[in-house]
């Protein structure tokens, strides 16, 4: 059976240009592909045609002895200027190769554009910050210094010296990988020579030796939001470690922790305080004075009889919310104190005072009257 005309199996006409017959020939390689049409056994030899239509076209000589002379160009001998059979082992693989560039290229970073590899980005940073309560529900501007890798001044991050410029490396050709044919298939790996930069430095930069970059403290000016807590993270965009070569820079992440505070204890945006009661003001009451956080102070009324444990709520008295969601509460919790190192005479009132007293501790009455019916019951089952 004849075989088909080369620009008829891609599409194109005669007078098409290298560019629009690798166009058609991508096209016709992604369309065709067997990966694509399982359902297709006939797309295999429709594939194969393709390439062999392109491994002709896209040379210039192959290309001319066939519009001269036709399929006749390559059978029986006849020369082409090309050499050799299309359709062949060799040339699948080669056709094979630039449509799996173009299949794959971009996500195994592969020749994209045709340039030079991007440089490479910048590491991350990470600083971690303590601060106050106190500072921690006011937020605080800081200035931190931060130990990293800047852009050389000298060389302005390029890492080759003053009146030179890095050299296209010789071995990838700029890609900044190199491949190798197995097959079908197209191993690739970055190259050994540049590193994956696409370029080497003949004459490094005396300040950097060539890295591009070099070790610095900077100081920067942070601003911490009112609310944060305990593993709160502030990014800073493009204030991490500058990239190798003039590479963009990385971020700097600011972790803070929240240090314990003397008075207060804090449970997300709510605050919570002891405050320490006298056996007589819990018994009688009256009005205390509680500590803010803001450094304040509130006005309490204690009822009469408070038990120790008891539990007050100041609304919006606790931290503001990162985030913006409003501000916490603060709760205080009394403790009552039992009186120490009492003097002979205190030690009499207390006395005539709890023989005065059989009805003024329900708690302690009804514990007892609980505890008489549990051992009468324990008796009962003897």
């Amino acid at each position: 059976m004849s075989k088909r005309d080369y620009y008829e199996t891609l599409g194109i006409s005669k007078g098409a240009t290298a560019e629009e017959i690798k166009k058609a020939y991508r096209g016709k390689a992604k369309e065709l592909h067997p990966d694509r049409n399982a359902d297709n056994p006939a797309s295999e030899g429709l594939f194969k045609e393709a390439n062999e239509a392109y491994e002709v076209l896209k040379d210039s000589n192959k290309k001319a002895a066939y519009d001269r002379y036709g399929h006749a160009a390559f059978e029986g001998g006849m020369g082409g200027g090309g050499g050799g059979r299309p359709g062949g082992q060799g040339d699948f693989s080669s056709a094979f190769s630039d449509v799996f560039d173009d299949l794959f290229g971009d996500f195994m970073g592969g020749r994209g554009g045709g340039g030079r590899q991007r440089a490479a980005r910048g590491a991350d940073l990470r600083y971690n910050m303590r601060v106050t309560l106190e500072e921690a529900f006011h937020g605080l501007q800081k200035t931190i210094n931060v130990p990293t890798a800047v852009s050389c001044a000298n060389c302005s991050g390029t890492g080759a010296a003053s009146g030179s410029e890095p050299a296209t490396c010789g071995t990838c050709s700029g890609m900044g990988k190199v491949r190798a044919q197995q097959g079908f298939f197209t191993v690739e790996r970055t190259c050994p020579s540049c590193s994956g930069a696409g370029q080497v430095i003949k004459n490094p930069c005396s300040s950097c030796h060539g890295a591009g970059r070099v070790e610095k403290d900077r100081a920067l000016s942070v601003n911490i939001p009112a609310g944060v807590e305990t593993g709160t993270r502030i990014r800073l965009s493009g204030e991490g470690e500058a990239g190798a070569r003039g590479g963009p820079q990385g971020d700097l992440y600011i972790f803070t922790e929240v240090a314990d505070h003397q008075i207060f204890e804090r449970e997300g945006n709510n605050l919570f305080c002891n405050v320490p009661m006298s056996m007589t003001s819990a018994a009688l009451g009256g009005d205390i004075e509680v500590p803010n956080i803001d450094g304040g102070r509130s006005r309490v009324k204690i009822p009469s009889g408070s038990q120790s444990g008891r539990q007050m709520r100041l609304r919006s008295k606790g931290m503001p919310s990162v985030r913006g969601g409003g501000v916490g509460d603060m709760f205080i919790e009394l403790q009552v104190e039992t009186p120490v190192n009492l003097t002979t005479r205190q030690k009499e009132i207390l006395k005539e005072f709890e023989a005065l007293s059989s009805e003024n501790s329900p708690e302690s009455q009804g514990f007892f009257k609980k505890v008489k019916r549990f051992w009468d019951g324990v008796k009962g089952q003897e």
